[in-house]
């Protein structure tokens, strides 16, 4: 199977390698790249026992593919299949197990936190720098970020549209560890060495007891985070927020 927005590949026969692939777009995710994760875990052997997602050691993903962007309004977001793609990520049977060097932000902040254990390299900055484009996260950032870090934390990066660095990721428990960039990979796969050597049954019993407490109440609020950024996206400020971007220019927002 070829993909133009990942590379895939199988280390020690259980472990599944996901590496992000537009690396001129900074990993930009569009919807083929979350369509090629999905495909990829849904036709996964059953001999995988942990994925590890990755984008290289420069960036993660900087955030969702602004052309899409820019043409989704309310009606494209809220039939967007794009959801599914998504709970296909969260709902893997198996651990995956994000690997995170460089920008981490909006979409690609979001991915990282549908995995189930962040490793990040010392160069790695996380955001959800949604605001900064009139808009607002819309694949779970407003409901993932108070989970792992607390309502006043999450309200400070959500609002701000500031950047966090590892060490102070680390500290608000979005991720487990910080390594050095050179070894994000390399502990990524020692984790997931271990995890591949227990049972698979207690493997998938703990994560799906662990995600039923995680996701008590989620499914609620990620609801109506859809349809309140669904809305937004037929805003003039959402309008201007992304001119200003690629005009490379300070926007003008005036709350329509």
């Amino acid at each position: 199977m070829g993909f133009k927005d990942i590379k895939v590949d199988v280390e020690y026969s259980h472990i599944l390698t996901i590496t992000l692939n537009r690396s001129e777009v900074y990993n930009a995710l569009r919807t083929n790249t979350l369509k090629e994760i999905h495909e990829v875990l849904q036709n996964s052997s059953d001999e995988i026992r942990c994925v590890i997602l990755t984008g290289g050691e420069k960036v993660f993903a900087a955030g969702a593919d602004i052309n899409e962007l820019e043409v989704k309004g309310a009606i494209e977001s809220i039939n967007d299949v794009r959801t599914s793609y998504w709970d296909s990520i969260k709902d893997f049977k198996k651990p995956i197990i994000a690997a995170v060097n460089g920008f981490c932000l909006g979409g690609g902040c979001e991915l990282a936190m549908h995995c189930d254990i962040i490793i990040c390299g010392d160069n790695a900055q996380f955001g959800q720098p949604e605001i900064n484009l009139g808009i607002m996260p819309g694949a779970g950032g407003t409901q993932r970020t108070v989970k792992a870090m607390g309502k006043s934390n999450a309200m400070l990066i959500l609002l701000t549209g500031d950047f966090i660095d590892a060490k102070t990721a680390q500290k608000m428990n979005l991720v487990s560890e910080v390594v050095p960039v050179q070894s994000t990979m390399i502990r990524a796969m020692e984790i997931a060495n271990k995890i591949a050597k227990k049972s698979p049954l207690a493997i998938t019993a703990i994560k799906n007891a662990v995600l039923a407490s995680y996701d008590s109440g989620l499914s609620a609020s990620l609801k109506y985070e859809k349809t309140i950024f669904s809305g937004i996206l037929s805003s003039e400020d959402k309008k201007e927020g992304i001119s200003a971007f690629k005009e490379k220019r300070k926007p003008n927002f005036k709350g329509q």
